[in-house]
Formats: C-alpha cells, structure tokens, sequence
C-alpha cells in the first residue's frame, strides 16, 4: 500500500520531512495561549508533544529530567508576551537575547524559546529498545538567561509584514526553481510550492491567536516542512555541484521569509 502524504508526496522519505514540524513552534503558541488564560494548563503539554515522549532537563528545582508536564509550572508567572519563538540561522540572530551558552546552542539548533529568565532548546535523542527497535525522545534543555538580556528583539516583522514578504518570496522562489527545472530532479518540491499557492484555511494554532496569525502559521508551517525536504538530495537523483547551489541560492529567501513568519505567526498578540 502507498501513503499519500500531503501535496501529493509518496515517499517515506518526503513524508518523515513534510510531517516534522518545528517543536518550538508549538511550544511557543500552546504555552503562550496557556499564560492568557485561553487554554487549561492539563491541554498543554500533550498538545506540545503529541505522540512523542517529552522530558525537560535542567528546570529550576529540579535534579534531573522530569516529563514535559512537570516543568511547566516552572513559567506559570509569566505572560503571554513575555514567552516568545527564535528561529536564529548563522548570520541572522535577530531574537535572541545575546552571547552566551543559550545562543550558541539556539543557533546550533535552528529554534529556541525564551521564556522570561530562561531558555529552552529541544533536543531530539534516538534510542534502541531491547528488540532492536529505534525509537525517540524530545529533551527540552533549560538554560538561564543573562540578567541583562533584552527582552524582546525589536527588529523583528509582525504578522502583516512577514505574510507579505512570505508571498513574495514564494512567488519569486516558484519562478526561480521553474527557471532551474527543478521538476527534473525534485517534482515533488515544485508539486508543493505550486499548491502552496492556494491557502488552505487550516490551522494548528491554539484559541487566542487572529485569522491573520492562523493563516500566517498554516502557510509557513507547511512551507518550513517543504524546505526541509528541498535540503536532502533527491533519492538516486543526478544533481551535480553546481545545480545544488544554484537551489540553495534560489531557496535562501523563502528559507529567511518563511523563519520570520513562524516568528511572527507564534508572537503574535493574543486576544480573549
């Protein structure tokens, strides 16, 4: 039997990539929507882990790993605002709160939260049962904060202007990857900036966010998945060097676009 994965993908390998979404993202949103009051506090750690084992390591009283739930009340003083996403890539560490362990280790990852004096990164572990068979964990690292960080990085775009830049990228993205015939060596990645085009209307976002923020987090959500399946070679594709770098080039936009907009999406004001 064939999985159909979504913007019509059949590979196991198209679909691992497309369904792995960035666990900060959803940290982030779910924690945020829990500080105002929007959502219980008993929903928020199984909306944050789903089907994973979620521990956090190095929480304020705490001796070692404790689940996901247990850590939690950690932030229970903190609003909504003060809670926030970082998506650093090397070169644009817009968001993070300065150098320090933290900020090397976000970088490292790609994705980080701030939470007040604390940050925390997942880190994903595989494992290998008695019988041989591998399975994962999701490790939140808690690190302190320097005293003196700032609180909120004011360069960041909000929600208007990254779907803006988003739908410009993408178009000029979509153009570019037509140009390197990119359907020759990667079909489904044009398959599915091609159906990106058409906004779907789907939403993983908890209560409190506005339409704006919900359609932002779906487009982008999506969006970041497809990147991270354009940054694997083609299985038993001929792509030399050259075409390679050529696509890197023609994806460093969307790439830098579609990180602002899961920024922004997740940061976004709540409301009642």
């Amino acid at each position: 039997m064939v999985t159909t994965y979504p913007f019509g993908m059949s590979t196991p390998a198209a679909g691992a990539a497309t369904l792995a979404p960035r666990r900060s993202s959803r940290f982030v949103a779910w924690v945020r929507a829990w500080r105002a009051g929007l959502v219980p506090f008993d929903e928020v750690a199984d909306a944050i882990a789903g089907d994973e084992e979620h521990l956090v390591a190095d929480a304020p009283g705490t001796w070692t790993d404790v689940p996901l739930g247990q850590a939690l009340p950690t932030l229970a003083k903190l609003s909504p605002d003060e809670i926030r996403l970082v998506l650093p890539a090397p070169g644009d560490p817009r968001g993070l709160p300065g150098p320090g362990d933290f900020a090397g280790a976000a970088l490292l990852a790609g994705e980080a939260v701030v939470a007040g004096p604390l940050g925390l990164i997942p880190q994903v572990r595989t494992h290998t049962s008695g019988s041989g068979d591998m399975f994962e964990t999701v490790l939140w690292r808690v690190y302190p904060l320097p005293p003196d960080a700032p609180s909120a990085s004011l360069t960041l775009p909000g929600a208007a202007e990254a779907e803006a830049e988003l739908a410009a990228a993408l178009a000029e993205t979509t153009a570019a990857l037509t140009r390197l015939d990119v359907a020759q060596w990667r079909p489904e990645l044009a398959g599915a900036l091609e159906a990106l085009r058409r906004p779907d209307g789907a939403t993983d976002l908890p209560p409190g966010f506005d339409p704006r923020a919900r359609r932002l987090f779906a487009r982008a959500a999506v969006l970041d998945r497809v990147l991270a399946l354009a940054g694997h070679a083609a299985p038993g594709g001929a792509v030399n060097n050259y075409e390679a770098q050529q696509r890197d080039a023609a994806l460093r936009p969307l790439t830098t676009a579609c990180r602002q907009a899961l920024v922004a999406a997740c940061n976004a004001p709540l409301r009642p």
